[in-house]
């Protein structure tokens, strides 16, 4: 006998800020999507790297807020036969293409600065100080927006956060060589800037990356020590074993977790088991700092493990 139960049939699996994300992604779609007209336009009118450094970054936030709508739209899809989550995991592969387009723009930042740092060509920078002042006025006006409410705790929704924050720090730093080339004619502040960009798009991407992919290779949440759920689980009565102890991500803040666990033979007579079970369910529930309230085990008299075809750690 090995029953199986999963905990938590009466938690939902949508977002209850599904709607209020869409909101303010669309909200904020609309706003970039002005700043990157306008840091374009300044871009070609002034000449300047760091302007059109700037506008090609906001240029993938523009698709990458189209691809963010796209997927929090689609993971407000219900469940189906065929696809018993969803789409939930629709906003992670979302925030992997921002990400490695975001890495892209970042590289090419870096290589042309360093060019323009040998060649540095003419550059107007009252052009650039007016430009640069309109884009940031509408980072902050999207960064506000994008902000506001609970949702910000989703990875798609910090994706487009991430990306509008690296935005609005190229802006200041826009003004800044702008300043600096209108103060002392020193053209090369331009190429400086441009770098100073790439600099900041790249490492944050990379963290990004590496969260997102984490999710899709279905390793272990962070903050989840399995040895330690491992320690646990044995301390409760009855327990004499657990194996093939599983746990993984659906998408941001739905951690899952699976198990065999042995029990005395006698708790599939005397009807303990059950109580066990409540007991499983509420130690991965509550006792760790990742909750973890969708959990599946499956209980097993001691001599069940010769009938398995495969079992690990």
């Amino acid at each position: 006998m090995s029953p199986a139960h999963p905990h938590g049939h009466g938690h939902g699996h949508g977002h209850g800020h599904g709607g209020q994300d869409r909101r303010r992604l669309a909200g904020a779609l609309v706003i970039t999507a002005a700043v990157l007209v306008a840091e374009a336009v300044g871009a070609w009118v002034s000449g300047s790297l760091a302007l059109l450094a700037d506008a090609g970054h906001v240029l993938t936030d523009v698709a990458g807020l189209v691809i963010a709508l796209i997927a929090a739209t689609l993971a407000t899809r219900p469940a189906t036969p065929r696809r018993t989550w969803g789409y939930r995991r629709a906003e992670v592969l979302a925030a992997t293409l921002q990400a490695a387009a975001l890495l892209a723009v970042g590289a090419f930042v870096l290589v042309e600065g360093v060019r323009r740092l040998r060649e540095p060509p003419e550059v107007a920078s009252t052009a650039m100080l007016v430009f640069g002042a309109v884009g940031l006025l509408g980072n902050l006006a999207a960064l506000a927006l994008l902000l506001r409410g609970e949702g910000a705790g989703n990875v798609n929704v910090r994706a487009a956060v991430l990306e509008v924050v690296n935005d609005a720090l190229g802006s200041v730093a826009v003004l800044v060589a702008a300043a600096v080339i209108a103060l002392t004619g020193w053209t090369r502040a331009d190429a400086v800037v441009s770098i100073l960009i790439g600099v900041l798009i790249v490492p944050r991407t990379l963290k990004l990356l590496r969260e997102t992919t984490s999710v899709l290779l279905e390793a272990v949440p962070p903050g989840l020590d399995l040895d330690d759920v491992r320690r646990h689980l044995l301390e409760l009565p009855h327990v004499q074993a657990v194996h093939d102890l599983h746990a993984s991500q659906i998408t941001s803040g739905l951690p899952v977790l699976s198990a065999h666990v042995v029990l005395d033979d006698t708790c599939f007579h005397d009807g303990h088991a059950p109580e066990i079970l409540d007991q499983l369910q509420a130690c991965v529930a509550e006792h760790f700092p990742v909750a973890v309230e969708h959990a599946t085990f499956q209980l097993e008299p001691a001599g069940h493990g010769g009938h398995e075809t495969a079992t690990h750690d």
